[in-house]
């Protein structure tokens, strides 16, 4: 055997039949689209979520909710998060952005906000777009300093 004469199996190739050309084929004329109808016509593209003319579930069901375009969305790092980057020589005495989006824990776009949760013993000082009181009162109590990016 080598590649020269390599064969599908038998019966597993079939000849493309081709529809619509001529009665005498046995599929002429309508080419098994039935009569009349968006189906049977050329270019037919049924639009997502059409249910042949009945009022469509997305149509049929109440809008609710509100989304508030004015709302500022800051991406949370708690002081244990901080605590454990200290303990595993992530990083040393400052915290900023830059460090931050080197870690994977924010996007370059992203606002920071300092969150209080968990314990900080280390001496670090944080940069960064906003902060809760409890996470600010933690860092100072630490020895830290806390600067605001746009202050």
């Amino acid at each position: 055997m080598n590649l020269s004469n390599l064969k599908p199996a038998a019966g597993s190739v079939k000849n493309k039949f081709r529809k619509g050309r001529g009665e005498g084929s046995g599929n002429g004329l309508t080419a098994g689209r039935g009569h009349k109808g968006a189906k049977s016509r050329s270019g037919y593209s049924r639009k997502i979520g059409f249910e042949g003319g009945q009022m469509p579930l997305q149509r049929r069901l109440p809008k609710f909710g509100f989304t508030n375009f004015n709302r500022v969305e800051y991406t949370g790092i708690n002081l244990d998060t901080i605590q454990q980057l200290v303990d595993n020589n992530k990083i040393t005495d400052t915290l900023n952005k830059e460090t931050l989006v080197q870690l994977g824990l924010a996007h370059k776009n992203d606002l920071v906000k300092i969150l209080g949760r968990g314990e900080l013993t280390a001496k670090v000082n944080v940069t960064a777009d906003k902060f809760t009181q409890s996470a600010q009162e933690a860092i100072e109590k630490a020895g830290g300093k806390v600067e605001l990016v746009n202050a």
